[in-house]
């Protein structure tokens, strides 16, 4: 992939996005450039909405948005910047009778990736993700940990500068998510990658900084041993991390008492 031509990847000033009628992004700022960064967060902290966002899916409600250097609102065109972005959902559609290498095949087709280039991609995808003894296999007989890593292939296949990976590690064993914390690294050597889990400890292992929300809002964005320094021995958790994000969760709702 060519170096990034955008000083940031993800400019975000005063954000706000629905779910439903629920306000789920409640004026977030947000700056990101390459690398792996980590969103943490409760359950409704507005994790998955805010991703939603980022990947075009959904239209803010108010508030500033630029993706790969361009605005994103009701008269943009998206085309370009969806060329651009790989996106995971926590639940994603496919044709069960697909092979793996056909859904990654169709969804590169669906990104606009050139004809020619689609096979390489593929198969470089695929392998990437562990599926190469997969590949020809259809994707209803896969397990729950294939099944996700298929997802991950068809994210990547286009080489993003944008990745958004939401709860990518779900069905994946121990080693697995080893692996997928190597594949993060490389990753976001040149590009900009945003995993949302609430698994503290790989984005501890795997991230280079990390964005904790709650009820909508940015609560900290730092590096993985500014989290940790935020938590004491008396804070909720099994690990120095765990304990940091508690620390800052209490904080947050002792405040907002």
């Amino acid at each position: 992939m060519a170096p990034t031509l955008h000083p940031w990847l993800i400019h975000a000033e005063e954000l706000r996005v629905r779910a439903g009628r629920h306000l789920a992004v409640d004026g977030l700022d947000l700056t990101l450039k390459a690398g792996v960064h980590g969103l943490l967060g409760p359950n409704g902290a507005g994790k998955t909405t805010l991703m939603r966002a980022l990947s075009t899916v959904v239209k803010p409600a108010s508030g500033s948005l630029t993706l790969l250097g361009t605005q994103v609102d009701g008269r943009a065109d998206l085309r370009a910047v969806r060329r651009g972005l790989g996106y995971l959902p926590q639940q994603f559609g496919f044709y069960p009778r697909f092979t793996v290498r056909e859904f990654v095949e169709y969804m590169a087709w669906l990104k606009e990736m050139p004809r020619t280039a689609v096979p390489d991609a593929v198969q470089r995808a695929i392998e990437r993700v562990g599926l190469t003894s997969k590949a020809d296999v259809k994707m209803k007989a896969l397990s729950g940990g294939m099944l996700r890593r298929a997802g991950i292939a068809q994210a990547i296949v286009n080489d993003p500068e944008l990745l958004l990976l939401d709860e990518p590690t779900v069905g994946l064993d121990p080693e697995q998510r080893l692996d997928f914390r190597d594949l993060l690294r490389d990753l976001g050597s040149d590009s900009c990658v945003l995993v949302s889990t609430h698994l503290v400890e790989d984005v501890v292992a795997a991230c280079t900084d990390v964005i904790l929300m709650n009820e909508g809002r940015l609560l900290f964005q730092g590096t993985p041993d500014d989290l940790i320094a935020r938590g004491g021995q008396n804070d909720a958790g099994d690990s120095p991390a765990e304990r940091g994000y508690s620390a800052l969760l209490r904080q947050h709702r002792r405040s907002n008492a």
